[in-house]
């Protein structure tokens, strides 16, 4: 039924807090691959974007730096992980987090997105807002969250 997992990650260690979870679903339903996913936002889209103090070079080379840093993350991750006969896959993408997720998994043929989420609720929840009730919301793909008590990484 699951051949193929994403696994979106922030680079923090509450985001991480799924890999166990995934490693073990993985390997009991004989899945495929696990596309492990960093969405870098642009620093064009950034509200510090309209500063004149920036130019096109520097926002390029800024936008460079921040993926070649989501790609050193993913790379060294993946080289930790051992799920078997599962292949291991990383991804950085570009947008916004919760709809560039959601098309890529749409796009790609993602059968379940597996992520770790704060578990906010109240006006904490309503004023940092949540990529997983988002991504929740809009993907046609289902996605699995997994509340990630005890880690105390911020994403």
């Amino acid at each position: 039924m699951y051949q193929k997992i994403m696994v979106p990650l922030d680079g923090s260690e509450l985001a991480e807090c799924v890999l166990p979870h995934v490693e073990t679903l993985a390997k009991a339903l004989g899945v495929e691959s696990v596309i492990l996913v960093r969405v870098v936002e642009p620093f064009s889209l950034t509200p510090v974007r309209g500063d004149p103090e920036f130019t096109e070079e520097q926002v390029e080379e800024i936008d460079a730096r921040s993926t070649a840093v989501a790609r050193d993350y993913l790379d060294r991750l993946a080289s930790r992980l051992d799920y078997g006969r599962v292949n291991i896959k990383t991804e950085v993408l570009s947008g916004k987090a919760a709809e560039t997720l959601a098309d890529y998994a749409a796009k790609h043929g993602v059968d379940l997105i597996i992520m770790a989420t704060h578990g906010r609720s109240g006006i904490s929840r309503w004023v940092l807002g949540s990529v997983a009730d988002r991504l929740l919301r809009s993907s046609h793909v289902p996605v699995l969250m997994v509340r990630a008590p005890g880690c105390t990484g911020h994403a």
